[in-house]
């Protein structure tokens, strides 16, 4: 019987436990384990610095918004408020009215999210029966528009919007943009998941179309509902350049367009009293208020969506 040494010769200095099985060296797994640590410090430092360059400009404009008028004025970055105050969210409220612009800019995003989750979702429905003629060629012209940018067709949806009379209303701001081919086709994605075989029983049992969209095909698509619903949601609530393109009298402007007017603006259009910086960070968290609110009911919804849409065909 060969001993230990001549054992771990034969092997090339690999030993051998009693079952006959390799076991690496001692000096390899102390490198590893320091190799595997010194990467998990590495790796967590920088995700640390990552997240502090997203969260540090958040708490300064939330602790600037709460800071007093003077006080804010101070070209420095703080993370507590400085003598603690509401004055700016009650003059960027009452005093510039942001009121107008932030209802304004509600309607346009519930309606028209509503709008758009309804007809792509029925898009989308459309593009998985297996009878529709030109299936396939349709499904390639919706990926075409996905690769077209609206700054391309902004002058012909212009003057579109100007003959249909759309111009200085929140109906333009709704109908543009009610379809997208990437929701189109993250629909159709999650509807060819669900087993034909479900809505041909329905069929066979006289249930109409409407009836097996509504009944079978959205509730086991709920995942990609919630996906579309945020991803337009903060698209429409973010928009800013359909209505700079849109819109030119200040009654109708958005939330977005307001800011823009606040941020660059140095004293107030209707009064002649000067915006401090607490003031435009206010009119910031304000705009931050929906998305912040809103995105943790949806946020379960929204990583499975994004992982189930990544992997289904």
């Amino acid at each position: 019987m060969q001993s230990g040494a001549e054992i771990a010769g034969s092997t090339g200095g690999v030993r051998l436990d009693r079952r006959g099985s390799k076991r690496r060296p001692e000096r390899l797994q102390a490198g590893s384990g320091w190799g595997s640590r010194l990467f998990d410090i590495l790796n967590t430092l920088f995700l640390l610095f990552l997240v502090s360059t997203m969260v540090i400009p958040l708490l300064n404009t939330a602790a600037l918004s709460f800071s007093d008028g003077l006080a804010s004025m101070e070209p420095r970055i703080i993370l507590w408020p400085e003598d603690f105050s509401t004055e700016g969210y009650s003059t960027v409220w009452n005093k510039i009215q942001l009121g107008r612009p932030f209802w304004n800019n509600t309607i346009v995003t519930v309606w028209g999210t509503l709008g758009h989750v309804c007809l792509c979702a029925l898009a989308g429905y459309v593009l998985i029966q297996r009878g529709l003629p030109g299936r396939r060629l349709l499904t390639g012209f919706i990926m075409l528009t996905m690769m077209v940018p609206f700054e391309t067709i902004m002058i012909p949806v212009y003057i579109v919007n100007k003959e249909l009379g759309l111009l200085n209303s929140l109906s333009a701001l709704i109908v543009n943009g009610i379809v997208s081919g990437f929701s189109i086709l993250l629909m159709r994605s999650f509807f060819a998941a669900v087993p034909w075989e479900l809505g041909e029983s329905s069929r066979l049992d006289g249930a109409g179309e409407l009836r097996i969209f509504l009944t079978i095909y959205i509730p086991l698509s709920a995942a990609g509902l919630a996906t579309v619903t945020l991803f337009e949601f903060v698209g429409k609530w973010n928009h800013f350049t359909s209505a700079v393109l849109f819109l030119n009298n200040p009654a109708k402007y958005t939330l977005q367009v307001a800011l823009k007017a606040l941020i660059i603006d140095t004293s107030s259009t209707s009064s002649n009293f000067l915006i401090t910086k607490n003031v435009r960070m206010a009119g910031i968290v304000i705009a931050l208020l929906p998305l912040i609110i809103i995105y943790p009911f949806v946020q379960r919804f929204f990583v499975k969506g994004i992982i189930a849409g990544a992997t289904k065909e």
